[in-house]
């Protein structure tokens, strides 16, 4: 078995391994961020009703990333386990066979989705007047699917060996291309034509596009932790099979959340195309605040993972509890400033629609005042994901969506007086209760328990041909 570098964050200052991996992630992911903001931004300055356009797609991309995101997870989980245990083998093996799930899965998806993007929309109850325009943006983000996997894929294969950085450098290049790009297609400019609402979904397929490509190209060259010999990519079954079902959990969590979603733009949708906007609009932004949380979610679902994998499950836990500390106070910081400026934050997007305004600026203003438990609640569920426990955070997922958020929501806009700022008031109870509970789960402790190295017998297989090779 060949054994890697010493490993520097399963050691050390929690603290500064923790800040040595969230800060990266955090910059990568709001610079993600902005490429659906960006397109918020340009797309807003053709007015209310090519915003509810993009605000009604929303919801079904976001189901779409959401379940991308979660599949690719399970490799990211055993990437860092076997980090921590020093089996470069199994690290390269295995990412080659997420590669190959993630690729064969978003081909699907993009097929399947591309041609009933008009049901799905229909199915959203889109007014007429935005039917189109809807339309156009769905069927696009759906032929970009492929690349957006991939690059996932690419970026949570580099989170459990640790590397952080470049995936950053490659985000970064491409919002950059993005803001560039996005003002162009949208309007036109010389020889591009004017695509509307369309443009913004295809500058977004075209940047993801050379991110993949680009993600592709470090793994095969195999000079940032991983190699994956392209000779040697063929299918292993059992271990896609274990990878899947490792991943399927977190791929319904997420999706959960985005089915959640798309019910609350059924609720929402009742009560006009002001409302839809706002609360696009709102949602969007709520998605910006809540990356330092995501980001520390990642980070520590890494260095879990990687103790977990050295067996060092004490140096695990307090990752866990410094991660939660810091999870709380900085997304409370960010709900102050949020109430503060919450009018300001929102007519950057939609700027001279004051009913919009006013309407969406309520909306983050209610639930900024309980973004600090949403910080709770992510940092928690990476630590049950580092620890290769999915099934947790998604029972938990469920209880909040189904359980608690949406029929606090329903009641409060269709039994009270409330209308559609019953949805909003739904958000900071919903955050307020799951954090709690998340939290009393953790304590239990059963996490710490998990074995998910030990579990997967196939990778010797592996090994043994590895060395039957070497001996030739």
């Amino acid at each position: 078995m060949e054994k890697i570098n010493k490993n520097k964050l399963t050691e050390g200052s929690v603290l500064r391994s923790l800040i040595t991996l969230s800060v990266p992630i955090i910059l990568a992911s709001i610079l993600q961020a902005t490429y659906q903001l960006t397109d918020t931004f340009w797309v807003g300055r053709l007015g209310t009703e090519s915003m509810a356009a993009v605000s009604i797609s929303f919801p079904v991309i976001f189901l779409l990333v959401s379940f991308g995101a979660g599949l690719t997870m399970a490799g990211a989980i055993l990437v860092a386990q076997y980090k921590g245990k020093g089996d470069q083998e199994a690290i390269n093996h295995i990412s080659g066979q997420a590669l190959l799930m993630v690729f064969l899965v978003s081909f699907l998806l993009s097929i399947v989705g591309y041609f009933f993007s008009p049901y799905l929309i229909k199915l959203m109850g889109a007014e007429k007047v935005v039917f189109l325009s809807a339309v156009s943006y769905l069927k696009i983000s759906f032929l970009g699917t492929t690349f957006m996997f991939i690059y996932f894929s690419f970026q949570a294969l580099m989170r459990g060996v640790g590397n952080v950085k470049f995936p950053m450098y490659i985000v970064f290049g491409t919002v950059l291309l993005n803001l560039i790009l996005d003002p162009l297609f949208i309007f036109g400019y010389g020889p591009i034509p004017a695509f509307g609402v369309a443009g913004a979904a295809l500058v977004t397929v075209i940047t993801q596009g050379l991110a993949a490509l680009v993600g592709l190209s470090i793994l095969f060259l195999g000079k940032r932790g991983i190699y994956i010999n392209i000779n040697k990519l063929k299918f292993d079954f059992p271990l896609i099979k274990k990878m899947f079902f490792l991943g399927f959990p977190s791929s319904v969590e997420h999706s959960a959340r985005s089915l959640g979603m798309i019910v609350m733009t059924f609720l929402v949708a009742g009560f006009g195309t002001v409302t839809i906007a706002a609360y696009g609009i709102g949602i969007r932004i709520l998605s910006f605040i809540v990356i330092p949380s995501l980001g520390l979610s990642m980070a520590t679902s890494t260095l879990v993972g990687q103790n977990m994998g050295a067996g060092k499950i004490d140096r695990a836990e307090r990752v866990a509890k410094i991660s939660a500390i810091v999870g709380f106070s900085t997304l409370t910081l960010a709900g102050v400033f949020t109430f503060i400026f919450a009018k300001e934050i929102v007519a950057l997007f939609i700027p001279g629609e004051i009913a919009t305004i006013q309407l969406s600026s309520m909306f983050l203003r209610i639930m900024s005042l309980s973004f600090g438990f949403i910080g709770i609640h992510q940092v928690l569920n990476g630590v049950f994901r580092g620890a290769g426990d999915t099934l947790t955070p998604m029972v938990l997922s469920i209880i909040f969506l189904w359980g608690i958020h949406l029929p606090i929501a329903y009641f409060l806009s269709k039994y009270t007086s409330l209308a559609e700022i019953g949805i909003w008031i739904a958000y900071p109870i919903s955050n307020v209760v799951i954090a709690f509970l998340i939290l009393i789960w953790f304590i239990k402790g059963s996490w710490k328990k998990k074995k998910i190295t030990e579990e997967i017998k196939i990778l010797e297989k592996i090994k043994e041909e590895v060395i039957i090779e070497e001996d030739l």
